[in-house]
């Protein structure tokens, strides 16, 4: 009996081993092959140094909006149709893929700092166990249970694409640790009915829920421990007044400067509209953070964009998405550019 118990508790153990290293395997070949010679910085900037970001963050907040990116795809695939049909691996290699193009190009930026990229493999490594375990079920008994249903959705289909979508759209500005996913879980059970596929998605999907709900508290307390990141950032402005400035939402002018008038502004989601709607007025951009380049996300349906660094495609909306860096003072033009036009901004990504 006692054999019996070691042989099958050493055969989990190598299990728990080779699923160890299958995660973070991506790690080590960011390390190994995704390398860059890093050149010092010599951008004589405007800002003092107090208001300077490291510039390569702007290369490297995309990773998290991979992420948040992933589930906008999720949530518009199962608004029409199930679970299985995202394709998780697609969304776990564009990550990584991602990321290896991007920790090449931070080299010209100052690189990476381990910090930084010790959280970027955190994240990778927990998005990619969530997809696969997704993947595990939504391909196994997720997929058996949505056939047997057959083509007409039912309400828990319905109300967790709703759910999805809310989640995607609350990722844009808040950090994902701050959705109560306790009250999806609870609105599964109250809604859910006596079919089977009902039956099933209250109990997979409020598993789930009730499981990132008790990550995200240890999240959370985590970062109370250490601080949260700046929410503001301080820019260089130039063709538009201080006044003018004013009137937009958000901003403060903080000195005018033979270089330009310096305003504090908003980060995250909040500056991309900021930034698209002062270059609409005809504003131009010098400095951002003490910065002279920055990385924006496009969407066409071309497959390549000129300028893209990296370019793949989105699930469910059939276009592309294509990271652009470009110089902080041709921002403006290249705004102008696309509004209207057949490439469309989707976000701008700040440091």
């Amino acid at each position: 009996m006692m054999k019996t118990i070691w042989r099958y508790l050493k055969r989990l153990v190598l299990l728990v081993v080779l699923l160890a290293l299958g995660l973070l395997a991506p790690v080590g070949y960011n390390e190994l092959a995704c390398r860059g010679t890093v050149s010092a910085m010599d951008y004589p900037a405007i800002l003092p140094p107090e208001d300077h970001r490291p510039e390569a963050r702007t290369l490297l907040t995309y990773p998290e909006w991979h992420i948040v990116h992933a589930y906008d795809d999720y949530a518009q695939v199962i608004s029409a149709g199930d679970p299985h049909d995202f394709g998780y691996f697609q969304a776990i290699g564009g990550f990584w893929s991602s990321l290896c193009e991007l920790s090449e190009a931070s080299a010209d930026h100052g690189g990476f700092t381990w910090e930084t990229k010790q959280m970027v493999y955190v994240i990778g490594v927990s998005f990619t166990a969530e997809l696969l375990a997704k993947a595990a079920y939504e391909e196994s008994v997720g997929r058996i249970v949505a056939v047997s249903r057959g083509k007409e959705r039912t309400i828990l289909d319905n109300l967790s694409a709703d759910q999805a979508r809310s989640y995607a759209a609350f990722l844009q500005q808040v950090p994902w640790y701050k959705w109560d996913f306790t009250s999806d879980a609870e609105d599964l059970v109250t809604n859910a009915t006596s079919a089977l596929r009902d039956r099933e998605r209250r109990f997979a999907l409020g598993l789930e829920y009730r499981v990132k709900a008790a990550y995200a508290q240890v999240i959370e307390q985590a970062v109370a421990q250490v601080g949260a990141d700046e929410l503001r950032l301080r820019m260089v402005v130039t063709g538009l007044g201080a006044g003018e400035l004013t009137a937009f939402d958000g901003v403060q002018v903080i000195s005018e400067r033979d270089e330009g008038v310096v305003i504090e502004a908003p980060r995250y989601r909040e500056l991309t509209h900021l930034l698209l709607s002062m270059a609409k007025r005809g504003a131009d951009f010098v400095e951002i953070a003490g910065n002279d380049d920055i990385l924006f996300t496009a969407i066409s349906d071309q497959d390549a964009l000129d300028g893209a660094i990296f370019s793949f495609e989105r699930q469910g909306y059939g276009d592309t998405r294509h990271l652009v860096l470009v110089k902080v003072t041709e921002l403006a033009d290249r705004l102008r550019d696309m509004q209207g036009g057949a490439v469309q901004v989707e976000h701008i990504h700040d440091y």
